[in-house]
Formats: C-alpha cells, structure tokens, sequence
C-alpha cells in the first residue's frame, strides 16, 4: 500500500453498511471503541429496496425496509460511528494491526468486520436496470410475496431456490409463471420440489425460454420471453417478476486472504470469526442458511459483541499476561469444572508465597477462550509460566501446587 497517503487510526472498521453492518457498528460504538464503517452504494443495502417488511419483529405496520435501516442508520450515529461513503480499494488483515486503504486515506485498526454482503444475479435482459427492486423485479419471495396478493407474477429460473420461493407465492399470488431454460419437464431443482410444483394450480411453466426483454411505462408490466427452438417473442403480461438466478457474494476485495466456500462466501465460526485473528464476518456474505434482516441483525450483534472481546483481551494479553516486569502465572480455568474452581485456592496460596514477586492472573474460559487461544491452550486447567513478557513452562491437565511452587522458586532465582 502506499505510504503517501493520509493514515487514519481507529478501533474498528465495518465494511458494509447493510442490515448486518449497522448492526455490528452500533455495538462496538456502544461499547465505546472508535469505529468507522465503509459503504461505496446505499447504507441500509438491499433491504432498503423492499417495499413491505413483514417479518422483522418489533414492526407489525409493514414498514419499508428503508424506514428499518434508517433508523439503524441513526441509531449508530448516536453510538459515535462515523460513516465514509467511498469504496474499499484493498485490505491487509494479517498481524495486529489491520489496514483498509481506500482512494484517498488508509485506515488502520484492531478489528475488521466483513459485512459487504452480495447482489442477486440478474438476467442482463434489455431493459432491466429500469425496474430493479421497487420498479417490478424483485429477488426475496419471502419479503414481496404480501405484496402482490391476487396478482401475478413471473418467476424466472427453475433451481431450488426458484421453485421453492415459486411455490411460497402461489400461496399469496393468484399465478405464477415460471420461465424454464430447457426443455418441458426437466428442471434445476430437487425431484420432490419439481413435482410438487407441477402439480400445484396456480403455477404455469414456459419451457425453453430466456428472458429478452422489460416492458412498462413506470412499472413492469410485461416481460418479454424469448422461444429457444424458435426465436420467438413471448409476451407475458403480469404484476411483478422475481428473479432466482444465483446470488454473488461481494467478496472480490479479500479473495486472496480469507476462507471462503467455493461459491465465494466467507466462512466463519458461531462467533463470527474468520480464519484470521482480529477479522469478523456478518450477514448475506458469510457462508449461511437463511438471508433476512433479521438474521443479518443476529449477526451483526455477534460480530459487535466478538470485536469488543477480542479488543479487550488483546489488550489484557498483552498488558497483563505477558508483562515483563516480574515472573508471571497465569491460571486457566473452566468455572463449571469443580476440580478448577477448588485449585483456586492453592494459586492464592502461590500467590502469598511470593509476597508481591510474581504477577498472578486467573482466567476463566467459561465465556471466552480468547485468552487460551492465544497462549495456544486447548486443554483445561492449565498453568502458564512467563519471563519477560515469553512463556518459560505449561502445566496442563492435573495440578500440583508444590511442582508448581518449585518451578517458580527457581524462576524466581534466576530473575534476582
């Protein structure tokens, strides 16, 4: 990256201004770290797209989705985040220290929070651009399907995730008409959902067909099929048109750094970590099941919640586990375990028997193993030795107050 430009410190940077990321921003500026989030499109992402969310609890009035996300929107503000409204260039989140470099600055911080989420795929068809979102294409069954109640509408793909939103709308559309690629019968989806919708009335399907075309004045009101075998325009008159052609994850910026499936999303943990230390995902562009907001909600809280721990034991880690100033042990415990809890007073013991020449730290993993990860322990309890600021001995597994003792007495030697 280069050095000339303006470089910026801050705790977090949140890449991604969706459902998601407004989220995680509102937590870590809750929990007071100084954090900035990313957004090179529209801050809410595609739910400010949605005309009607029915689904997302606490709004029973059908509210738009623009009118949920502003109100994250201010809500983080309230928190201290500052918005930038420019693309991320390039990241570089190896080490401590993680660097996100847009055209004019470089910022660096503890935490990245990857929350870019992802873009529908669309046909290409003429015309197109005119009526994404709220002009008549939609790509969310779950979050238009109200909406178009006694209409009808034009689905466009036969994968599972077609058919199966397909068969959703029936329940709320009067009709609905699916454009297949191949030929009659024959289908992307799975053989139960393929012949479920074949026999549900109120789904038609048009075989060997592509879309060519959008048509309405303000609104769609026709799409435009095109016969594969015979050239042929295919007029379809309706309501609305959703499109179930794939969905691409906005991960292209940190292709090279972070685990990702083989269709491009982030793999992380229940926590939401990432394959490296200090990186977090959330929402539509991780690795998971169900996209909606409220599930992007979900995982926002936890990324927040995870970059303010991370930050608070780095912190601890370095400034108190591995000081330099005298020997140090560091107990680490499972709070449930018995066993643990009771050699807690035998480290108080130890702790006496030094009178002020050893720094004592207990650790308690019961909630977090922050700590234990980075001191690379895995089994518990565990005593952990240090010497200016490096470990010199690990006990793991069955305690012994007095091998423990003589270990230090030597240590303790060695340091006068």
């Amino acid at each position: 990256m280069s050095r000339e430009k303006k470089v910026e410190q801050y705790d977090v940077c949140v890449i991604g201004g969706g459902a998601a990321g407004l989220t995680a921003a509102i937590y870590s500026g809750r929990a007071r770290l100084k954090t900035i989030l990313f957004e090179k499109a529209l801050v809410g992402g595609l739910a400010t797209y949605t005309n009607e969310v029915e689904n997302y609890p606490g709004f029973p009035n059908k509210p738009k989705g623009e009118e949920i996300t502003n109100l994250m929107k201010e809500q983080a503000k309230n928190m201290g985040v500052e918005f930038k409204l420019t693309d991320v260039k390039s990241m570089e989140l190896s080490g401590e220290v993680k660097k996100v470099e847009t055209f004019r600055n470089i910022y660096e911080c503890k935490v990245v929070i990857l929350a870019m989420g992802g873009r529908p795929r669309i046909t290409g068809a003429e015309n197109e651009n005119k009526y994404l979102f709220d002009k008549g294409i939609s790509f969310c069954a779950t979050c238009d399907a109200a909406a178009n109640t006694d209409k009808t509408v034009v689905v466009i793909g036969s994968g599972d995730a077609a058919i199966e939103e397909g068969m959703f709308l029936t329940k709320f559309a009067k009709k609905v008409i699916v454009s297949v690629l191949h030929h009659e019968g024959k289908m992307d989806c799975n053989e139960i959902a393929k012949e479920a919708a074949l026999k549900n009335p109120k789904m038609e399907f048009i075989w060997n067909s592509t879309v060519k075309r959008f048509e309405g004045e303000e609104h769609l009101d026709t799409v435009v099929l095109r016969d594969l075998r015979s050239d042929e325009e295919i007029p379809v008159k309706c309501d609305s048109c959703f499109e179930f052609i794939g969905y691409i994850p906005n991960t292209e910026v940190v292709k090279d750094q972070i685990k990702m499936t083989r269709n491009g999303y982030i793999l992380t943990n229940e926590k939401m970590e990432t394959n490296i230390e200090g990186v977090f995902s959330c929402g539509d562009v991780r690795d998971k099941w169900l996209k909606q907001v409220a599930t992007a909600v979900g995982d926002g809280a936890i990324a927040g919640y995870a970059a303010e721990k991370y930050i608070a034991e780095s912190e601890t880690f370095h400034e108190v586990i591995m000081q330099k100033d005298k020997p140090g042990l560091t107990f680490i415990y499972n709070a449930v375990d018995a066993e643990s809890r009771d050699f807690l007073i035998e480290i108080e013991k130890i702790e006496n028997h030094f009178e002020g020449r050893l720094v004592v730290n207990r650790v308690d993993i019961y909630k977090s193993s922050g700590i234990a990860d980075r001191l690379n322990v895995t089994e518990f309890p565990a005593v952990i030795l240090t010497v200016e600021g490096k470990v010199r001995e690990r006990i793991i597994g069955e305690m012994d107050a007095k091998k423990i003792t003589n270990l230090l007495d030597s240590i303790c030697i060695e340091c006068k």
